[in-house]
């Protein structure tokens, strides 16, 4: 069993940046495939970034190439996802998602992963 807290959304003006984290519990957060998603109001699931295990980056969601980072912090149990140059459509509420029978090709698929975060807001706004 994995528990998932995100934290770090909030109100940021266009072109600006924030660090999302989710804090995984139990000691075998290195076991699993991680990943953040989004979702707008009125819209699907969308895949944002995800990394196996062994820290193998699937390419990122088209709509958020070169302005996002995925990464994990393994003696925090923690993934970030560092976001910069912001814009209004980038505002959703984003998911941290965890599973450890995921592989590579399956990573951007959101019915593949067990374990979800509650989600952190991020608006994007002047």
């Amino acid at each position: 069993q994995v528990q998932l807290v995100e934290s770090g959304g909030g109100l940021v003006q266009p072109g600006g940046s924030l660090r999302l984290s989710c804090a995984a519990s139990g000691r075998t957060f290195r076991s699993y495939a991680m990943a953040w998603f989004r979702q707008a109001p009125g819209k699907e699931r969308e895949f944002i970034a995800g990394t196996t295990r062994n820290n193998n980056i699937a390419p990122y969601g088209d709509s958020v190439k070169g302005r996002f980072t995925i990464s994990r912090d393994r003696a925090k149990n923690t993934l970030y996802l560092q976001m910069n140059s912001l814009k209004p459509e980038d505002t959703a509420v984003y998911y941290c998602a965890a599973d450890s029978g995921i592989i590579f090709s399956s990573l951007q698929n959101a019915n593949a992963y067990a374990y979800w975060g509650q989600g952190t807001q991020v608006t994007v706004s002047s």
